[in-house]
């Protein structure tokens, strides 16, 4: 290796922009001592704003109900075989108070599109939340909403909100999604977010069908415009009970090359090293945080539940409790010389009102 990639990757951090030829060459041509440095040149990267820490994100999957039949969702309206659930409110605030006990400063609400969870609902959970664990931030993942929803979440004390707007590509989103979805109305729901306050996380599925280079490309362009402070990625996982079932997983290797990008381009974006890397390679929460992600999220929900809550085929951790869950990935970390910290890891430069 000449220093040519060196100088690249430099101008990256510099610029905070890359070509797209240059994208394309870390996805599918460099080298593995390119590789090693592009990892090692992001790992330090992170170092330099959040040190050898992790930040844990407790994640409480509430519902597997809903109304959207997205090609590459397990939990698709569509798919007459899942169980469906919804947790109560008690059960939800149980989650949360173990998660606490376990040193958990952020829980994530995640589930599908549930029209039974009215906002009246999700703002009720969200201050009982927030009046039993004050020192708490409440994330919401529950998809596209409309501005004034948006809002009343806010005020009711929800701190971040995840929407992966999945591809920027207008063509391609139509290819992943029925015709009644848009992904020009998911992208304005993001800039909505952000609007009002909240802290935003955006992303894609690294490898999803008909995805090619120029859509990660325009992906990542989007994402200089939207400057989200947190960014999920992970790799397309196959469901068996979708149109997608016989369509090619997409690639750790790749997932990890894009997050230490990521990680070039937006130094203090909060970037996880997601369930979906864990089970397409054994080891790859952990390669994701030695590649510049500095957030993992362990699972909080009931342990009755979790295996009914399947976006995708062969999700790791489906059977284990919530103390055993967080035991295992605090020893995990600890082994790759970082540490996890109870805390409740916001954007360093995000400060609420």
């Amino acid at each position: 290796m000449d220093g040519a990639f060196e100088e690249r990757l430099k101008d990256m951090q510099v610029t905070g922009k890359i070509t797209k030829d240059f994208l394309d060459y870390i996805l599918h041509g460099m080298s593995a001592e390119e590789r090693e440095t592009l990892y090692k040149t992001a790992r330090e990267t992170s170092q330099e704003t959040f040190g050898k820490t992790v930040y844990l994100r407790g994640l409480i999957e509430f519902t597997n109900y809903c109304r959207n039949d997205c090609y590459y969702c397990g939990i698709r309206c569509g798919n007459r075989n899942v169980s469906r659930y919804r947790l109560t409110e008690e059960q939800i605030l149980n989650c949360c108070d173990k998660g606490a006990e376990l040193g958990f400063r952020t829980f994530v609400l995640q589930g599908g599109e549930d029209p039974y969870y009215t906002d009246d609902r999700i703002c009720g959970i969200v201050r009982a939340i927030k009046q039993a664990h004050p020192d708490c931030a409440v994330t919401l993942s529950i998809g596209e909403k409309e501005y004034e929803s948006y809002q009343r979440f806010y005020d009711a004390g929800a701190d971040r909100y995840l929407l992966r707007h999945e591809t920027a590509n207008e063509e391609h989103y139509a290819m992943l999604h029925p015709e009644n979805l848009s992904g020009a109305h998911r992208k304005q729901c993001l800039r909505d977010l952000k609007k009002i306050g909240f802290q935003v996380g955006c992303g894609i599925m690294v490898g999803s069908p008909y995805q090619t280079t120029g859509h990660i490309y325009e992906d990542i362009i989007f994402m200089q415009e939207l400057q989200p402070h947190m960014i999920g990625i992970g790799p397309f996982l196959a469901h068996k009970a979708t149109p997608f079932k016989d369509e090619k997983d997409g690639s750790a290797e790749q997932t990890i090359a894009l997050l230490a990008v990521l990680r070039l381009l937006f130094p203090k974006v909060l970037l996880p090293a997601t369930t979906a890397l864990g089970t397409a390679d054994a080891l790859g929460r952990e390669k994701g945080i030695l590649a510049g992600a500095n957030v993992i999220m362990p699972n909080l929900s009931p342990s009755d539940v979790r295996d009914k809550y399947l976006l995708y085929d062969g999700k790791i951790c489906t059977g284990e409790e919530a103390a055993e869950c967080n035991a295992c990935l605090r020893a995990r970390m600890e082994r790759i010389g970082y540490k996890v910290v109870s805390d409740r890891g916001d954007h360093p430069d995000f400060m609420k009102g």
